[in-house]
């Protein structure tokens, strides 16, 4: 067993680091306070690679593997949550759902302005109605032949507005349950399809968040992913591999607010000595640092297994749903150790604790993954 990270492991989570420090840093609060999308930052992840990490360099990727991408998000995230999320969802849903079941004329018109960043994705499960029960599905895709039409409502869509390419789940026959429900590659100038409101949110404000609507949009049959009726295959498989990514996000926010607080806890005085000195904040940090060790081995195991091409799917829900957690616990706690000034927004961990909360919700709730690993445990 080792447990030690490759030169170039090293030098990818080194180069997210830089980036995050010197691109993301600054303008982060105003970004959050303006719910404004980082375009030109993840303009540049994408010239850096960070935006299509594990796609084949034929395809325009990066060729890296997923314990590299585990340690580039836990970077950018420990900055950045709402920039880490847009990266989140290109790589682990969109890129790697179509680079593993799209076709080669799929993979070389989309896939490759993914990869390089020069488009963003979107993936589209969620509906009004249709949360974590992803069965029951509104939106329609009818078969007319040479293509289908498409019609209903998406929402909580990460990258809803700033996307190009969108990969949208939708019904084809009711009758046959989750058997009948297909996955569409829809580009943003389609006729019929219109981006909604942008949600006004709790975290991650920066993060492209927004219902979608089609109606009557035709789409042609070459952009079904898979057989007919492989969708929902198709989206709880690429969830399994989304898993690790929110999770990677959620240790990044969790040990970026235990860098402040540490830091922090060195410079306040109280009581004559730095805060640090007294027992009652060290025994905080090193709950912190413990916690989030634990949920980072969490991370790195599934995206091992994913490289190995073993069954990760239990690791993954287990890295989402304890870092999710940890992720909570530590910015909560950040918080405390900044007393008053850690409920203010220029010491960044309010911010922290405010996005770490939607980690224990999207692309899976806590509840769904304990769902998830009991399954895994009584097969």
């Amino acid at each position: 067993m080792n447990f030690e990270l490759t030169e170039e492991q090293i030098a990818v989570r080194d180069a997210a680091r830089e980036f995050a420090q010197s691109e993301l840093l600054p303008g982060v609060i105003e970004r959050d306070d303006k719910q404004q999308f980082p375009a030109e930052q993840v303009r540049k992840m994408g010239e850096l690679g960070f935006m299509g990490m594990m796609v084949d360099p034929k395809y325009g990727g990066g060729g890296m593997d997923t314990v590299s991408y585990v340690l580039a998000m836990e970077e950018i995230s420990k900055i950045d949550a709402s920039a880490s999320v847009c990266m989140s969802v290109n790589n682990s849903l969109v890129c790697w759902g179509l680079e593993k079941y799209g076709t080669e004329e799929q993979k070389q018109k989309y896939l490759k302005p993914l990869a390089s960043g020069e488009k963003i994705g979107a993936f589209c499960l969620s509906e009004p109605e249709a949360g974590s029960d992803a069965t029951s599905q509104k939106t329609t895709a009818e078969d007319k032949g040479d293509y289908y039409l498409l019609n209903g409502t998406k929402n909580w869509i990460t990258n809803g507005n700033s996307a190009s390419i969108y990969l949208v789940i939708a019904q084809t026959d009711r009758e046959k349950g989750h058997k009948g429900i297909n996955c569409l590659i829809v580009e943003k100038d389609m006729e019929g399809f219109v981006v909604g409101k942008k949600e006004d949110k709790l975290g991650i404000r920066g993060s492209d968040t927004h219902s979608l609507m089609f109606t009557d949009v035709k789409v042609p049959k070459e952009n079904r992913i898979g057989e007919d009726g492989f969708g929902f295959k198709f989206a709880m498989s690429t969830l399994n591999g989304g898993r690790i990514g929110i999770a990677s996000q959620a240790l990044g926010i969790a040990s970026g607010a235990y860098e402040l607080a540490l830091a922090y806890s060195k410079e306040r005085k109280a009581f004559g000595k730095p805060i640090s000195q007294h027992q009652a904040i060290q025994f905080k940090l090193a709950d912190m640092a413990t916690e989030i060790d634990a949920a980072r081995l969490l991370c790195l195991k599934a995206a091992y297994l994913k490289d190995e091409k073993k069954d990760f799917a239990k690791a993954s829900a287990m890295a989402k749903l304890y870092a999710s957690k940890v992720a909570m616990d530590v910015t909560v706690e950040a918080v405390q150790v900044h007393g008053g000034y850690g409920y203010v927004k220029e010491y960044h961990v309010e911010r922290l604790m405010r996005d770490a909360k939607i980690t224990q919700i999207y692309e899976g709730t806590s509840e769904i993954q304990k769902i998830v690993i009991s399954r895994e445990l009584l097969k």
